[in-house]
């Protein structure tokens, strides 16, 4: 097995992409049962949400506020799976809710160095 993060994308700045207290309630039932669907075949490693705020470090010890969504599509989350390979990867992470909201998406990249046997 190899492990992938799954990296969930959606826009955190438009105010009427933003959920309803209620919707979001929905989304997040969504988002357990999908994760749950995952663990329930033992290929959950883990994963959070991220906060919108924190610091940016770059070269030359320069430390800004940020990162700011400058854009729509703004890292919400990630969850570390296992697989076989990256096709199956990618059919674990297709039925991610996060799809269901306009102009989401969802990145699946291989964990380098992680490859297992088992």
């Amino acid at each position: 097995m190899n492990e992938y993060l799954v990296i969930m994308r959606l826009d955190l700045i438009t105010k009427e992409a933003q959920p309803s207290p209620e919707q979001l309630e929905g989304y997040m039932k969504m988002y357990q049962d999908w994760v749950g669907g995952i663990a329930a075949q033992n290929k959950f490693i883990g994963g959070t949400g991220l906060a919108t705020e924190g610091k940016v470090i770059k070269p030359n010890n320069v430390i800004t506020d940020g990162p700011f969504a400058e854009v729509k599509e703004s890292i919400a989350g990630f969850i570390t799976i296992k697989a076989r390979d990256l096709e199956e990867a990618v059919s674990l992470a297709k039925t991610c809710p996060i799809l269901f909201g306009e102009g989401n998406s969802v990145e699946v990249r291989q964990v380098s160095g992680r490859h297992q046997d088992n």
